[in-house]
């Protein structure tokens, strides 16, 4: 079986995936809060599990992942978008969640297992708040619940900070009710107009942190394998959901794994509405940007590392998926042919495509093993190619492979320019193992000037034509 190699937050180090149960492998992700569109950071976390959720899926077995991803549908930025517009913050929250369907299945994004709705869960929320209370991890003051954080030893362990570090920091409410200042609300009144719910202290609604504690309990147990989100989630939230869930249920681990994505910039800079740089998923796909396109820029940065959305990286991966699905259709790929590469045993995943992979969702990498596999003369050569698209989420629906604009299917390379770019890397490696700089940067230039775009994996080289290609600048053919 492949060995799946996870960068631990907790652990703060790359180790070797143990499922609690091979049989059953459960993940939770913290999902949207559901009040506007979701931009393109949004999206990150969605496409980072998706991934995730599919590699296990292939490793144990499509029957044996759990995957959760909540929908926060009960929250101040919700009530205030309601107040604003003077619209039912359940037409809000519906609409909202409509969107986000529409936008990940844009994306290529599967259905988690289960969607749970945070105002599904009330009633555990409130056992839990309620079995805190009875520990000393949490206490009731002027009609809120607030935990203890002095009950919970480890706590700042995820995120590694210190209390000075975390108040300066966080967004934390002072409040004269508050034992101390770190205390967080696990139950605050409602007022008029303010969604809410009958509970032993009083007409109100959970504070941020206890949905995730109390969902991810019901769903997934007590201990359970993989839990993530966004960078910008290791604290406050995580933080409290551990402190929360571990006093709750101290005989359970919790999660064992977490993954957390790092952040996204626009052109080299932070997106912000300020900057003019901020958009969402939808205004990319109404502006034609397909969402094969989005979610190739994406994969073509590991998750750990800051992500940069830039039009030169969009043209890029337009221009690689023409040629990829361009292959797809001239090789006649589709339900048929997949169901006769199923059915001679052909239709398998490509054990170094895997293994990348495997490798802390090594994305970009996987990306260039499929430069590689493209190369396949025929449809069953071209097996491993197909599958790892459908694996990375870039064809979704084989009756239906993307055929972008103007029915182009990408640039036809003849055999003497393919041949003419082969021999020009081959005459790059030369150069390099004979460390002739200088030879090796001339051949480089010509690339560049021709379009043709290189990636450098594990000291093999692949290609492919980019959207400024131009066969006549390669020389002599």
């Amino acid at each position: 079986m492949t060995t799946i190699r996870l960068h631990n937050t907790k652990t703060r180090r790359r180790e070797d995936f143990v499922p609690i149960d091979p049989a059953n492998v459960r993940m939770y992700l913290c999902g949207p809060t559901v009040y506007d569109r979701a931009h393109l950071g949004n999206a990150r976390p969605s496409l980072v599990f998706d991934v995730l959720f599919r590699l296990m899926r292939e490793v144990y077995g499509a029957d044996h992942v759990t995957y959760v991803r909540n929908f926060t549908d009960v929250d101040d930025k919700i009530n205030a978008r309601a107040a604003e517009s003077g619209r039912a913050i359940g037409d809000i929250t519906a609409e909202t969640i409509g969107w986000y369907y529409e936008d990940m299945d844009a994306l290529g994004v599967l259905r988690p297992t289960h969607e749970p709705r945070a105002t599904g869960y009330i009633a555990q929320m409130i056992t839990m708040i309620t079995d805190l209370i009875a520990k000393d991890n949490a206490y009731e003051a002027e009609g809120h619940v607030l935990f203890a954080v002095d009950s919970y030893a480890d706590y700042g362990a995820l995120s590694g900070r210190s209390t000075d570090d975390m108040i300066a920091g966080a967004r934390v409410e002072v409040a004269p009710y508050k034992r101390n200042p770190m205390d967080f609300v696990l139950w605050k009144p409602s007022g008029d107009g303010q969604p809410g719910w009958d509970s032993p202290w009083g007409y109100g609604r959970p504070g941020w942190h206890i949905e995730c504690s109390a969902m991810a309990h019901d769903l997934l147990g007590e201990s359970f394998d993989i839990h993530g989100g966004g960078n910008d989630l290791q604290f406050p939230h995580h933080e409290n959901e551990i402190a929360q869930s571990c006093c709750a249920h101290p005989q359970g681990e919790f999660a064992r794994y977490w993954i957390h994505n790092e952040m996204l910039q626009v052109e080299g800079k932070k997106m912000s509405k300020s900057l003019g740089n901020f958009f969402t998923i939808r205004d990319l796909l109404d502006e034609g940007v397909p969402g094969e396109v989005i979610r190739l820029v994406m994969l073509g940065t590991n998750y750990g590392k800051t992500m940069d959305w830039t039009e030169s990286r969009r043209a890029e991966a337009e221009g690689t998926l023409r040629k990829w699905y361009g292959i797809l259709h001239g090789h006649g790929f589709g339900p048929k042919l997949i169901d006769a590469l199923k059915a001679d045993g052909k239709w398998q995943s490509d054990a170094e495509f895997i293994g990348v992979l495997a490798n802390d969702l090594n994305t970009p990498g996987a990306i260039a093993r499929l430069h590689v596999l493209s190369k396949g003369k025929t449809p069953a050569a071209l097996a491993g190619f197909a599958h790892g698209l459908e694996m990375l989420g870039l064809v979704s629906d084989w009756a239906d492979i993307p055929l972008f604009e103007g029915g182009e299917a990408g640039p036809d390379i003849a055999p003497a320019i393919a041949a003419r770019v082969d021999a020009l890397l081959a005459d790059r490696a030369k150069a390099r193992a004979a460390k002739d700089w200088g030879r090796a940067d001339e051949v480089r230039d010509i690339l560049t000037t021709a379009g043709v775009q290189v990636t450098d994996v594990g000291g093999q080289a692949t290609w492919a034509p980019g959207p400024d290609f131009d066969a006549a600048k390669l020389g002599d053919l």
